[in-house]
């Protein structure tokens, strides 16, 4: 299993982003977090992360949200082939911790995965 993080596995312009806010099919949400996602024609998962200052005010939260966040996506990408995925912030999410945070998207991950292969299902059936 490869496990690197390269710029294939991201959402890099406006226009990528845009088409997953326009098209997002699937969601999976917490207090803190929400998943956007939509299915693609590209057989990998993408990543996007919008973590604004708004709802994370200091940039050393920022930072460490959005290396936890990379490092999750990037152990469970595996399971999310063609699916590109926005991550959005809510506030209070700077104020749990690495621990906690693991935990909830982990388990985003996995309702995500979840959702996809049923929306898979339905589209070839």
């Amino acid at each position: 299993m490869d496990f690197h993080f390269d710029k294939s596995l991201r959402l890099l312009n406006a226009s990528e982003y845009q088409a997953v806010f326009d098209e997002s099919r699937l969601k999976v949400s917490t207090a803190e977090l929400l998943f956007l996602a939509r299915i693609n024609k590209l057989g990998r998962a993408r990543l996007g992360l919008v973590i604004a200052k708004k709802n994370v005010r200091l940039s050393v939260q920022r930072n460490r949200v959005k290396r936890v966040i990379r490092e999750t996506f990037r152990l469970n990408k595996h399971k999310l082939q063609g699916i590109d995925i926005i991550v959005l912030a809510r506030r209070g999410l700077g104020d749990i911790d690495n621990k906690q945070l693991h935990e909830t998207c982990n388990q985003l991950w996995h309702q995500l995965e979840k959702r996809a292969e049923k929306r898979l299902r339905q589209q070839e059936g």
